[in-house]
C-alpha cells in the first residue's frame, strides 16, 4: 500500500486536559480505537481503515459515512490512534469532508440504549431525530 502521497496524522486520544482541537483534524478515542481494532480483526484485513465523512442528502442535509477503506486515496487525510492493547488504527477522511468534520472527536460509547460510534462534532448545526442525518 503506497500511502506516500495521503497526509497522515498522528491525533492523540481526547482528554478533559487536552488542548482544543485543530479543525484540521480528527481525534480519535481509546475506545473508537479498541472498536475499530476489534471489528478490523473480525473482518481480517489488517491493514484497512474507517473512512469517515459526510455525504449530502438525509433529513437535514448531510448524512455521516462510516464504512471500511482498504486503502486511502492519495489526497485522503489519515488519523492513527492506538488501541489499548497497543495496536495502531486509523480513519481516513477526504478534504470536502474535512472542511466538516475538522475538529470532530470519534468516540465509542456503550449504554443503556445499546452501543455504537459517537460523533462529537462541534461543527454540527443539528441533527434529526432519525440519529442519521446532520445539519451544518
Amino acid at each position: 500500500m503506497d500511502t506516500s502521497a495521503a497526509h497522515t496524522e498522528h491525533a492523540k486520544p481526547a482528554s478533559a486536559e487536552a488542548k482544543p482541537i485543530s479543525k484540521k483534524e480528527v481525534v480519535v478515542t481509546e475506545a473508537a480505537a479498541q472498536e475499530i481494532a476489534k471489528q478490523r480483526a473480525k473482518r481480517g484485513t489488517p491493514n484497512a481503515r474507517i473512512r469517515v465523512g459526510v455525504r449530502g442528502g438525509g433529513c437535514t442535509g448531510f448524512t455521516y459515512v462510516f464504512e471500511w477503506a482498504d486503502e486511502p486515496k492519495a489526497t485522503d487525510s489519515i488519523f492513527s490512534a492506538t488501541a489499548p492493547g497497543g495496536e495502531e488504527v486509523g480513519i481516513v477522511v477526504d478534504p470536502k469532508s474535512l472542511v466538516y468534520l475538522g475538529g470532530m472527536t470519534l468516540d465509542f460509547v456503550r449504554g443503556m440504549m445499546g452501543h455504537g460510534f459517537k460523533f462529537n462534532n462541534p461543527n454540527a448545526k443539528g441533527s434529526c431525530g432519525c440519529g442519521e442525518s446532520v445539519q451544518f
